[in-house]
């Protein structure tokens, strides 16, 4: 796959225990970027955050999460990435989702596998 010099950044901030028909939200974002052909999928799992209710979440033994922050990073055209949008829109209940542009410099894979 080609991608143009500009493209856009795509990132879901979310919650390790959000979930969406029984499985981890992240796992099923980045399942639907897989099916919808997207270039690829990151997921970040946070040591530590907060989001709009302050709560913070961190991975320190004494304060163990079960709900560490997790970002899912994606980029693309903006084509390709607003077919993901109403996935997004039915799926993320709670969290954050931005948009920014980037400059690609590199992108490229071998068939090797």
């Amino acid at each position: 796959m080609k991608l143009p010099e500009e493209g856009l950044l795509l990132r879901i901030f979310v919650g390790e225990s959000d979930m969406h028909e029984g499985k981890p939200l992240y796992e099923q974002l980045v399942l639907k970027a897989r099916e919808l052909h997207l270039a690829g999928a990151t997921v970040v799992r946070g040591l530590m955050g907060f989001g709009a209710n302050s709560r913070i979440h961190t991975a320190k033994i004494l304060r163990l999460s079960l709900d560490l922050p997790i970002i899912v990073e994606l980029v693309d055209t903006e084509e390709n990435l607003n077919r993901l949008m109403p996935f997004i829109d039915a799926t993320v209940k709670e969290g954050l989702v931005t948009l920014e542009k980037v400059k690609i410099i590199k992108y490229v894979h071998t068939n090797s596998h």
